[in-house]
């Protein structure tokens, strides 16, 4: 007789699938960057949106600005002159809408608001652009708008610390910190190494910093690497930046409008445009800034940096 087969039976995985409660996270926004450099500039609130920036009309030297003086008495008389014709910013706006169908906020809600999420995803979006305008504006961007004495060309290809101390020439007066690309950054790490001077550290909001001379290194991916990569990651043209930031620094001052209707965070703006006729509600965000050199001598460039990779030094 032949011996019969026992067999134990179970639930199933995917019957058991059904019956379970899945834990999800909200949407991850991966190109979300830490925006290093919208925390270090200093920011000044602007009641009309409009921002002039008077100067001094100045003599051959820094000493020479009177416009007349009295050689009988050896006393300098006269006034400080001004520019009669200032620059001025008027803000930029960074606007989108978001649109939200009410059955879908209503339905699905549960555990993370849609609302709340479209319009925190949609934040994170315009603060990303705001970023990237601050440095690449034709208009009012960092790296456009540096006066063509503070630009310099690099020696040797990457960045070396005889470029990085070339910059500090160029904004010796109280400097904040260098802003570069990530590549940019491991670049210059490779090239300390390479001479035997390898960089300091410094904890900032929580993370570590590279310096040079005791000024931070901020990384960005706004400062873009141009050029095609090979399948090693080589190739790549990029700028690295020397700030000043700060008001009484003769610096760099990041503008916004003050106290927009629905404001968010400084010159960020979030207002219910209403629902139309197919239940779909609207939200405008607008987000108001701009950025000024105060002094030709806040801010330097470095030009032509190359980025190279890890195999060139091996």
């Amino acid at each position: 007789m032949a011996e019969q087969e026992n067999s134990v039976k179970t639930l199933g995985s995917s019957a058991a699938y059904q019956l379970a409660n899945v834990t999800k996270t909200a949407p991850v926004f991966e190109a979300v960057t830490p925006r290093f450099l919208t925390r270090l500039f200093e920011w000044k609130g602007l009641e009309t949106g409009i921002f002039r920036l008077n100067k001094v009309n100045e003599g051959e030297t820094t000493l020479d600005i009177l416009c007349s003086q009295s050689d009988d008495v050896n006393i300098t008389e006269g006034f400080v002159d001004c520019s009669s014709k200032p620059r001025e910013y008027t803000l930029n706006a960074i606007s989108t809408v978001v649109n939200v169908h009410t059955h879908i906020s209503d339905l699905y809600s549960s555990p993370y608001d849609q609302v709340k999420e479209q319009l925190r995803l949609s934040i994170e979006s315009i603060k990303e652009r705001q970023e990237s305008q601050l440095i690449n504006s034709d208009d009012y961007g960092l790296l456009k708008n540096a006066a063509e004495s503070q630009r310099i060309q690099t020696r040797f290809g990457p960045p070396t610390p005889d470029d990085l101390d070339e910059l500090i020439s160029k904004v010796w007066k109280e400097p904040s910190f260098f802003l570069a690309h990530p590549r940019a950054i491991a670049a210059f790490g490779r090239e300390c190494t390479r001479r035997g001077v390898p960089p300091q550290t410094v904890q900032l909001f929580g993370a570590h910093f590279l310096t040079w001379r005791g000024i931070p290194i901020i990384p960005t991916d706004k400062l873009f690497v141009d050029g095609q990569k090979s399948p090693k990651g080589k190739g790549g043209k990029t700028n690295i930046l020397l700030v000043r930031t700060g008001e009484q620094k003769q610096g760099v001052v990041g503008l916004y409008q003050a106290g927009v209707p629905g404001e968010q965070s400084k010159g960020l703006s979030v207002r219910f445009m209403g629902l139309d006729k197919n239940g779909i509600g609207s939200y405008l965000l607008s987000l108001y800034c701009s950025v000024a050199i105060l002094a030709d001598d806040a801010v330097a460039v470095l030009e032509d940096v190359d980025v190279g990779n890890y195999y060139d030094y091996q």
